[in-house]
Protein backbone atom coordinates (compact mmCIF):
# COMPACT_ATOMS: atom_id res chain seq x y z
CA UNK A 1 0.00 0.00 0.00
CA UNK A 2 1.08 3.62 -0.17
CA UNK A 3 2.20 5.68 2.74
CA UNK A 4 1.02 8.87 4.04
CA UNK A 5 2.79 10.46 1.13
CA UNK A 6 1.58 8.40 -1.77
CA UNK A 7 4.46 6.83 -2.32
CA UNK A 8 4.11 3.14 -3.30
CA UNK A 9 5.60 0.42 -1.69
CA UNK A 10 5.98 -1.88 -4.32
CA UNK A 11 6.51 -0.57 -8.20
CA UNK A 12 6.46 -2.78 -11.09
CA UNK A 13 8.15 -1.47 -14.34
CA UNK A 14 7.04 -2.50 -17.98
CA UNK A 15 10.55 -1.72 -20.02
CA UNK A 16 13.00 -2.46 -17.14
CA UNK A 17 15.64 -0.60 -18.80
CA UNK A 18 14.18 2.67 -19.58
CA UNK A 19 16.33 5.88 -18.54
CA UNK A 20 12.75 7.30 -17.32
CA UNK A 21 11.85 4.15 -15.76
CA UNK A 22 15.02 3.61 -13.64
CA UNK A 23 15.24 7.03 -12.44
CA UNK A 24 11.89 7.23 -11.26
CA UNK A 25 12.28 3.93 -9.53
CA UNK A 26 15.49 5.61 -7.83
CA UNK A 27 13.38 8.34 -6.37
CA UNK A 28 11.01 6.07 -5.24
CA UNK A 29 13.16 3.71 -3.63
CA UNK A 30 14.80 6.85 -1.65
CA UNK A 31 10.79 7.41 -0.18
CA UNK A 32 10.77 3.63 0.97
CA UNK A 33 9.70 1.90 -2.16
CA UNK A 34 10.90 -1.60 -1.17
CA UNK A 35 9.91 -3.98 -3.72
CA UNK A 36 10.57 -3.44 -7.43
CA UNK A 37 10.17 -5.42 -10.22
CA UNK A 38 11.64 -4.72 -13.59
CA UNK A 39 10.18 -6.67 -16.61
CA UNK A 40 11.83 -6.57 -19.90
CA UNK A 41 13.84 -8.67 -22.18
CA UNK A 42 16.69 -10.88 -20.28
CA UNK A 43 19.76 -9.63 -20.85
CA UNK A 44 22.90 -7.60 -19.28
CA UNK A 45 21.01 -4.39 -19.79
CA UNK A 46 18.44 -5.34 -17.28
CA UNK A 47 20.33 -7.39 -15.19
CA UNK A 48 22.43 -4.05 -14.26
CA UNK A 49 19.83 -2.15 -13.83
CA UNK A 50 18.51 -4.47 -11.23
CA UNK A 51 21.97 -4.73 -9.35
CA UNK A 52 22.20 -1.09 -9.19
CA UNK A 53 18.60 -0.79 -7.83
CA UNK A 54 19.72 -3.67 -5.55
CA UNK A 55 22.41 -1.71 -3.92
CA UNK A 56 20.10 1.54 -3.23
CA UNK A 57 18.47 -0.93 -0.91
CA UNK A 58 15.17 -2.30 -2.43
CA UNK A 59 14.39 -6.23 -3.28
CA UNK A 60 14.35 -6.56 -6.96
CA UNK A 61 13.40 -9.43 -9.55
CA UNK A 62 13.78 -9.68 -13.20
CA UNK A 63 10.97 -10.43 -14.71
CA UNK A 64 10.93 -11.83 -18.92
CA UNK A 65 8.58 -9.67 -20.76
CA UNK A 66 8.25 -8.76 -24.77
CA UNK A 67 6.20 -6.22 -25.72
CA UNK A 68 5.56 -7.73 -29.04
CA UNK A 69 4.91 -10.73 -27.14
CA UNK A 70 1.19 -10.16 -26.60
CA UNK A 71 -0.47 -13.48 -26.20
CA UNK A 72 2.08 -13.94 -23.12
CA UNK A 73 1.19 -10.90 -21.06
CA UNK A 74 -1.34 -12.40 -19.45
CA UNK A 75 0.42 -15.22 -17.95
CA UNK A 76 3.61 -13.15 -17.59
CA UNK A 77 1.91 -10.58 -16.00
CA UNK A 78 -0.75 -12.47 -13.83
CA UNK A 79 2.35 -14.23 -12.55
CA UNK A 80 3.74 -10.76 -10.61
CA UNK A 81 0.45 -9.54 -9.27
CA UNK A 82 0.07 -13.59 -7.86
CA UNK A 83 3.06 -12.86 -5.82
CA UNK A 84 1.51 -9.73 -3.88
CA UNK A 85 -0.05 -6.73 -4.11
CA UNK A 86 1.59 -4.26 -6.54
CA UNK A 87 1.04 -0.21 -5.98
CA UNK A 88 2.53 1.17 -8.74
CA UNK A 89 2.46 0.08 -12.88
CA UNK A 90 4.95 2.62 -14.77
CA UNK A 91 3.90 1.34 -18.56
CA UNK A 92 7.71 2.96 -20.07
CA UNK A 93 8.59 0.91 -22.97
CA UNK A 94 8.31 1.82 -26.23
CA UNK A 95 11.02 2.56 -29.50
CA UNK A 96 11.22 5.65 -31.61
CA UNK A 97 12.42 3.86 -34.86
CA UNK A 98 13.61 5.64 -37.63
CA UNK A 99 10.97 7.88 -39.59
CA UNK A 100 13.19 7.86 -42.80
CA UNK A 101 13.87 4.17 -43.21
CA UNK A 102 10.21 3.58 -41.75
CA UNK A 103 8.51 5.13 -44.20
CA UNK A 104 10.23 2.96 -47.03
CA UNK A 105 9.80 -0.21 -44.88
CA UNK A 106 6.11 -0.54 -43.98
CA UNK A 107 6.84 -3.10 -41.53
CA UNK A 108 9.35 -1.09 -39.91
CA UNK A 109 6.37 1.17 -39.11
CA UNK A 110 4.69 -1.57 -37.88
CA UNK A 111 6.68 -2.52 -35.74
CA UNK A 112 7.03 0.98 -34.02
CA UNK A 113 3.00 1.13 -34.03
CA UNK A 114 2.56 -2.60 -32.53
CA UNK A 115 5.42 -2.27 -29.26
CA UNK A 116 3.87 1.47 -28.72
CA UNK A 117 0.26 1.16 -29.18
CA UNK A 118 -0.44 -2.60 -29.12
CA UNK A 119 1.90 -3.85 -26.68
CA UNK A 120 0.91 -0.96 -24.39
CA UNK A 121 -3.03 -1.59 -24.95
CA UNK A 122 -2.56 -5.25 -23.72
CA UNK A 123 -0.11 -5.45 -21.07
CA UNK A 124 -2.06 -2.13 -20.29
CA UNK A 125 -5.86 -3.67 -19.99
CA UNK A 126 -3.56 -6.74 -18.10
CA UNK A 127 -2.30 -4.87 -15.28
CA UNK A 128 -5.31 -2.37 -15.23
CA UNK A 129 -7.36 -5.60 -14.17
CA UNK A 130 -5.11 -7.03 -11.76
CA UNK A 131 -4.99 -3.39 -9.70
CA UNK A 132 -9.09 -3.06 -10.03
CA UNK A 133 -8.83 -6.64 -9.05
CA UNK A 134 -6.68 -5.38 -5.73
CA UNK A 135 -8.92 -2.30 -5.20
CA UNK A 136 -5.74 -0.15 -5.25
CA UNK A 137 -2.82 1.34 -7.11
CA UNK A 138 -1.67 3.65 -10.02
CA UNK A 139 -0.81 3.21 -13.64
CA UNK A 140 1.55 5.61 -15.30
CA UNK A 141 1.99 5.71 -18.85
CA UNK A 142 4.78 7.38 -20.50
CA UNK A 143 3.28 8.98 -23.51
CA UNK A 144 4.91 11.97 -24.91
CA UNK A 145 4.55 15.31 -26.42
CA UNK A 146 5.21 13.66 -30.11
CA UNK A 147 1.37 12.10 -29.88
CA UNK A 148 -0.50 15.25 -29.55
CA UNK A 149 -0.22 16.80 -32.81
CA UNK A 150 1.18 14.97 -36.02
CA UNK A 151 4.76 15.89 -37.03
CA UNK A 152 6.62 15.20 -40.82
CA UNK A 153 9.83 14.21 -38.60
CA UNK A 154 8.44 12.14 -36.44
CA UNK A 155 4.26 10.90 -37.33
CA UNK A 156 4.69 7.68 -37.28
CA UNK A 157 6.09 7.19 -34.06
CA UNK A 158 3.79 10.13 -32.76
CA UNK A 159 1.14 8.70 -33.98
CA UNK A 160 2.02 5.40 -32.05
CA UNK A 161 1.75 7.98 -29.01
CA UNK A 162 -1.34 9.58 -29.61
CA UNK A 163 -3.39 6.20 -29.83
CA UNK A 164 -1.25 5.54 -26.48
CA UNK A 165 -2.31 8.81 -25.29
CA UNK A 166 -5.98 8.65 -26.12
CA UNK A 167 -6.33 4.95 -24.82
CA UNK A 168 -4.55 5.67 -21.61
CA UNK A 169 -7.18 8.60 -20.83
CA UNK A 170 -9.72 6.66 -21.70
CA UNK A 171 -8.54 3.82 -19.03
CA UNK A 172 -8.08 6.61 -16.85
CA UNK A 173 -12.11 7.36 -17.48
CA UNK A 174 -13.18 3.89 -17.34
CA UNK A 175 -11.26 3.06 -13.90
CA UNK A 176 -12.76 6.33 -11.95
CA UNK A 177 -14.34 5.40 -9.10
CA UNK A 178 -12.61 2.04 -8.58
CA UNK A 179 -9.46 2.86 -6.55
CA UNK A 180 -7.55 2.37 -9.62
CA UNK A 181 -5.37 6.08 -10.25
CA UNK A 182 -4.36 6.50 -14.27
CA UNK A 183 -1.50 9.14 -15.33
CA UNK A 184 -0.34 9.41 -18.23
CA UNK A 185 2.81 11.32 -18.77
CA UNK A 186 3.88 13.28 -21.91
CA UNK A 187 7.91 14.31 -21.88
CA UNK A 188 9.08 16.68 -24.34
CA UNK A 189 12.51 15.85 -25.98
CA UNK A 190 14.52 14.57 -23.74
CA UNK A 191 18.24 14.63 -23.74
CA UNK A 192 18.45 16.31 -27.50
CA UNK A 193 21.67 16.31 -29.12
CA UNK A 194 21.29 19.62 -30.19
CA UNK A 195 18.78 22.23 -30.17
CA UNK A 196 17.40 22.67 -33.43
CA UNK A 197 17.91 25.84 -35.57
CA UNK A 198 15.43 28.11 -35.50
CA UNK A 199 13.90 29.76 -38.53
CA UNK A 200 11.84 33.31 -38.50
CA UNK A 201 8.09 32.53 -39.38
CA UNK A 202 8.25 35.67 -41.85
CA UNK A 203 10.46 33.60 -43.67
CA UNK A 204 8.26 31.14 -44.31
CA UNK A 205 5.02 32.74 -44.81
CA UNK A 206 3.46 32.62 -48.83
CA UNK A 207 3.30 36.08 -49.12
CA UNK A 208 -0.55 37.10 -51.01
CA UNK A 209 -1.77 33.58 -50.85
CA UNK A 210 -5.39 32.69 -50.51
CA UNK A 211 -4.61 31.48 -46.90
CA UNK A 212 -2.66 35.13 -46.00
CA UNK A 213 -5.57 35.91 -43.74
CA UNK A 214 -5.36 32.70 -41.87
CA UNK A 215 -1.99 33.25 -41.56
CA UNK A 216 -1.61 36.67 -40.27
CA UNK A 217 -4.29 35.37 -37.65
CA UNK A 218 -2.09 32.68 -36.44
CA UNK A 219 1.01 34.66 -36.78
CA UNK A 220 1.30 35.91 -33.49
CA UNK A 221 1.00 32.46 -32.00
CA UNK A 222 3.01 31.28 -34.25
CA UNK A 223 6.13 33.57 -34.24
CA UNK A 224 6.26 31.96 -30.25
CA UNK A 225 6.81 28.60 -31.90
CA UNK A 226 9.21 29.41 -34.44
CA UNK A 227 11.44 31.28 -32.18
CA UNK A 228 10.90 28.17 -29.24
CA UNK A 229 11.03 25.00 -31.78
CA UNK A 230 10.10 22.19 -29.50
CA UNK A 231 13.72 20.90 -28.98
CA UNK A 232 15.03 24.21 -27.73
CA UNK A 233 16.56 23.83 -24.21
CA UNK A 234 13.42 25.55 -22.72
CA UNK A 235 10.88 22.48 -23.51
CA UNK A 236 13.67 20.00 -23.54
CA UNK A 237 13.75 17.45 -20.39
CA UNK A 238 15.84 14.96 -18.97
CA UNK A 239 14.57 11.66 -17.26
CA UNK A 240 15.50 12.94 -13.76
CA UNK A 241 12.73 15.69 -14.60
CA UNK A 242 10.32 13.30 -15.77
CA UNK A 243 10.95 11.44 -12.92
CA UNK A 244 10.38 14.22 -10.62
CA UNK A 245 7.46 15.14 -12.37
CA UNK A 246 6.02 11.73 -12.06
CA UNK A 247 6.60 11.29 -8.35
CA UNK A 248 4.90 14.79 -7.96
CA UNK A 249 1.76 13.63 -10.08
CA UNK A 250 1.44 9.94 -7.83
CA UNK A 251 1.45 12.64 -4.36
CA UNK A 252 -1.37 14.92 -6.19
CA UNK A 253 -2.60 11.89 -8.22
CA UNK A 254 -2.82 13.80 -11.22
CA UNK A 255 -4.73 12.62 -14.48
CA UNK A 256 -1.73 14.24 -17.11
CA UNK A 257 1.55 15.65 -16.11
CA UNK A 258 3.63 17.59 -18.95
CA UNK A 259 7.26 17.92 -18.58
CA UNK A 260 8.55 20.30 -18.78
CA UNK A 261 5.18 22.36 -17.54
CA UNK A 262 5.69 24.49 -20.10
CA UNK A 263 4.60 22.33 -22.87
CA UNK A 264 0.91 21.88 -22.23
CA UNK A 265 0.35 25.92 -22.98
CA UNK A 266 2.87 25.82 -25.77
CA UNK A 267 1.12 22.48 -27.04
CA UNK A 268 -2.52 24.12 -26.56
CA UNK A 269 -1.90 26.61 -28.68
CA UNK A 270 -0.15 24.79 -31.32
CA UNK A 271 -2.66 22.31 -31.62
CA UNK A 272 -5.19 25.30 -33.31
CA UNK A 273 -2.31 26.64 -35.69
CA UNK A 274 -3.86 25.84 -39.33
CA UNK A 275 -2.06 22.87 -40.82
CA UNK A 276 -0.54 24.97 -44.11
CA UNK A 277 1.01 27.05 -41.40
CA UNK A 278 1.99 23.96 -39.34
CA UNK A 279 3.58 22.09 -41.82
CA UNK A 280 6.15 25.26 -42.29
CA UNK A 281 6.73 25.93 -38.74
CA UNK A 282 10.40 24.31 -37.86
CA UNK A 283 9.64 21.91 -35.21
Amino acid sequence: MKDAFGAPQSLLVLGGTSEIALATARRLIALRTRTVRLAGRPGRALDAAAAELRARGADVRTVGFDALDIESHESALGKIFAEGDIDMVLLAFGIAGDQGRDEEEPLAAARVAQTNYTGAVSAGLVCAGALQAQGHGSLVVLSSVAGERARRADFIYGSSKAGLDAFTQGLGDALHGTGVHVMVVRPGVVRPERAAETVPVAETMPAGSPVGARFAAARSASARFAAAPLEAPALTTTPDAVAEAIVTGLRRRSEAVWVPGSLRAVMSALRHVPRPLFRRLPI
